[in-house]
């Protein structure tokens, strides 16, 4: 599938091949669907807690005896019954993470690739690279594009300047190529590609 490099001042400057086992596969919603849940779910802290019955602070006396009152029996005031008592079956600290097969989670990277691909909004870019950190001139460049909303994944090495630029720029996401993923690509409109990313990928994806 061939489709044309441009630069940041829109022009073009060339043509690329890219490779149909990397960027047009059939598009798996349900793929996509795991894939993001994994994602979402890896990152949770997990550290959400409530206090059981053993670790309230309050005294072990019984509140009143057994029989001859009236009341209901009760054993202790730390009971989840009493204000500032336990929590029945609260969250405790654990990790969210679950499996998920490697080659499982290549295919739906690129899936993820190819939809971008399917939706005519993947752009080649020569390069991610400018002469000034200044991210007016950067956001001046992107709206030239037509960019608003964009993942830019460059090679394994960030230009230094472009990522500070970028960093500023709401909803523009500048990434390396080994930091690729599913969620990212598709919270984003539109996904960049650098010729160095496309040649980087298709090695790592083939």
């Amino acid at each position: 599938m061939k489709t044309k490099i441009i630069n940041l001042k829109n022009e073009t400057v060339g043509e690329i091949d890219l490779a149909d086992e990397v960027f047009a596969l059939p598009l798996r919603g349900d793929l996509l669907n795991r894939m993001v849940l994994w994602q979402l779910a890896k990152r949770r802290a997990g550290t959400h807690k409530t206090k059981g019955i053993s670790e309230i602070a309050g005294t072990t006396k019984k509140p009143w005896r057994q029989k001859g009152t009236g009341r209901a029996r009760q054993g202790s005031l730390r009971s989840p019954q009493f204000r500032g008592g336990a929590r029945i079956f609260g969250p405790v600290v654990r990790s969210h993470e679950h499996d998920m097969n490697k080659k499982v989670r290549k295919l739906a990277l690129k899936t993820a690739l190819s939809s971008k691909a399917a939706e005519g909004k993947l752009i080649v870019l020569e390069a991610a690279k400018v002469e000034t950190h200044k991210t007016k001139v950067l956001a001046a460049q992107l709206k030239t594009l037509g960019l608003s909303s964009v993942l830019i994944i460059d090679g394994a090495n960030l230009d230094e300047m472009f990522a500070r630029a970028a960093r500023n720029i709401p909803h523009v996401d500048v990434l390396p190529e080994q930091g690729a993923n599913v969620y990212d690509i598709l919270r984003r409109d539109t996904l960049v590609l650098t010729r160095n990313a496309v040649e980087q990928l298709e090695a790592r994806l083939k």
